[in-house]
């Protein structure tokens, strides 16, 4: 069993995402442990792309803003070994397939192990071309964490039966972003996954509110949210300590 399926043996499990370097590394570093003291039982750190394919215009432009501000693949390694020193919170790292490959599949993932980064997120990569990246993660202990959209049953039980780590469940098609309704049929999407793996589930996409993340959490082991906090950085800037301590609170409490 992974580090990541033990998170959910705990309980309902919130997993809180930030952009690395927005608005510095240094704040990056001091919102990670913010979060994790509030409640936050794994920690999902976005590497800033310039072509942030699956993302709305929030995370969008915190990509932007780190990448302007200088911050790199190198970089995020440093933030995560900054948090190393002082907490062993679980990491996964959500980035496109092309800094991985830029890095070089053997490197970045040594380097993961090396930081005890738990899993790796990577939405532009297709289920059915995963296999290399996906096996040189494997050699070093890294999860490469399957995503799930709203579609066909027969392609979700295909996906889900190889999955690792936990599975990430897409609640809305389109890009990431608050909303203020999710209509997808989560119960039955859910249903299918449960029906060929134990492999844990986590929603994701449009979860802003503690009432979302209480409904969400009766169908799933894990609730993901990434615009509302990137949105509290976006407003706040370097003084957004507090209130994401405040917000992780209220939403990890919804979901207990």
């Amino acid at each position: 069993m992974s580090r990541l399926q033990e998170v959910f043996g705990k309980g309902k499990a919130f997993v809180a995402f930030l952009t690395a370097g927005d608005p510095t590394a240094e704040c990056t570093v001091n919102y990670i442990l913010k979060m994790e003291k509030a409640g936050a039982d794994l920690i999902e750190i976005g590497i800033p792309f310039s072509d942030p394919t699956a993302e709305g215009a929030v995370i969008q432009e915190a990509s932007l803003r780190a990448l302007r501000g200088g911050m790199t693949t190198e970089g995020v390694f440093h933030i995560v070994e900054e948090v190393r020193k002082r907490s062993g919170v679980p990491i996964a790292l959500m980035t496109y397939l092309n800094p991985v490959f830029h890095y070089g599949y053997e490197a970045f993932f040594a380097r993961c192990r090396s930081l005890g980064v738990d899993g790796i997120i990577v939405p532009d990569l297709p289920f059915e071309e995963k296999g290399e990246a996906e096996e040189v993660a494997g050699r070093f202990g890294v999860d490469v964490i399957s995503l799930i959209a709203p579609t066909s049953m027969e392609r979700i039980r295909l996906i889900a039966k190889e999955a690792k780590g936990f599975i990430y469940v897409v609640s809305s098609m389109g890009v990431t972003g608050v909303r203020s309704q999710i209509t997808t049929d989560i119960a039955g999407m859910v249903e299918e996954i449960r029906a060929v793996t134990d492999t844990p589930c986590a929603i994701g996409f449009g979860i802003s509110t503690p009432k979302q993340a209480g409904e969400m959490a009766h169908y799933a082991d894990r609730v993901i949210v990434a615009s509302a906090i990137v949105r509290l950085i976006e407003q706040y800037g370097e003084a957004a300590g507090e209130e994401i301590y405040r917000y992780v609170s209220d939403m990890k409490a919804a979901i207990a």
